[in-house]
């Protein structure tokens, strides 16, 4: 027993911020951004909430699965930029569809967040509790960015993505691994609400993203195609039999990196962080709607998963199509 995908959805924000724009803030150009990044622009919110993106995000992957809202069972809600403590998004998002029969929680493994939730999906469909999921990673990053930072304000964008996921009995996810190293946390870390009370005189946190890029990107190009191998081989697969690695879109250098290690050609890695930025827990989902729509995905094809990011998380998802 397996789940399978069998409707992806997608949401944006409606302001789109170019690197030239972005050079009016910071000191950069486009041809600094794009020869370091491969970012050409991203989604920024000027209104839109997680929960909006991601419940729009949803509808739009019901609607291509054909299924209605109170058919859903379970409805997860990766992401790491969450408007509210509590409730949490995926309760104010299971409001906001109508999907009142579904259980609603969220997951916060940042970048590696979708993957980790399908992973959670599948766990709970193979246990024999529910026999489908909602999966969406929504993100409104811009609210987390040093605006004054140029490291980081280049990269990240906002929007959702989103998977209906169902049991099947052969082919859909067909293996994966995840990991973790906490004792690297610090290389991508953000502070979150501060201690503020009548006892506490310790020092607040930086509220914004920080992030030692040289770090990060060691760790992905190094610690991915492990995953991937390791994940594949769990699966009874090799690297050639796959068609498409669909990867955490951070960085085009990163994608290359991993390609090289590999040996697969980078035309088995489609991108849209050029689009998109780094949507951290939505880049995954954003990325296979996208591939949905245009009919690249073809019933069979064999595809990689893999995702990346602040924990340190990391993972791979082995999946027929």
């Amino acid at each position: 027993m397996s789940i399978r995908i069998t409707g992806t959805g997608s949401a944006l924000p409606g302001r789109y911020v170019t690197n030239e724009e972005i050079a009016g803030l910071v000191d950069t150009s486009d041809e600094w951004i794009r020869e370091r990044t491969g970012i050409g622009g991203r989604y920024v919110s000027v209104g839109e909430t997680v929960a909006e993106l991601a419940a729009r995000a949803c509808v739009s992957a019901l609607e291509n699965a054909e299924k209605e809202a109170g058919e859903v069972e379970l409805l997860l809600v990766a992401t790491c930029s969450p408007e509210d403590t509590t409730p949490c998004i995926a309760c104010q998002v299971q409001d906001k569809i109508g999907a009142g029969n579904a259980v609603a929680f969220d997951l916060n493994a940042a970048c590696a967040g979708f993957l980790f939730a399908l992973h959670t999906a599948w766990a709970y469909v193979e246990a024999g509790i529910y026999r489908n999921a909602l999966i969406v990673g929504s993100e409104v990053l811009s609210k987390i960015v040093d605006w004054e930072d140029r490291g980081t304000c280049i990269l990240f964008g906002d929007g959702a993505g989103a998977v209906y996921v169902e049991k099947c009995e052969s082919g859909g996810v067909l293996g994966f691994v995840q990991h973790s190293d906490g004792s690297r946390g610090g290389v991508l870390a953000c502070g979150c609400r501060q201690i503020v009370n009548p006892y506490f005189s310790g020092k607040a946190q930086n509220p914004y993203i920080r992030m030692d890029g040289r770090e990060i990107f060691t760790f992905a190009v190094r610690q991915v195609p492990m995953a991937v191998e390791e994940a594949l081989d769990r699966a009874g697969l090799t690297v050639p039999e796959v068609e498409l690695f669909v990867l955490h879109q951070a960085n085009r250098r990163i994608i290359e990196g991993i390609a090289r290690r590999l040996s697969v050609s980078l035309e088995k890695f489609p991108m849209n962080l050029q689009k998109v930025g780094n949507t951290s827990s939505a880049a995954i989902p954003l990325l296979l709607d996208e591939l949905n729509r245009e009919g690249r995905l073809r019933e069979g094809m064999k595809l990689v998963l893999s995702g990346f990011g602040a924990g340190l998380t990391y993972g791979a998802c082995v999946l027929e199509w």
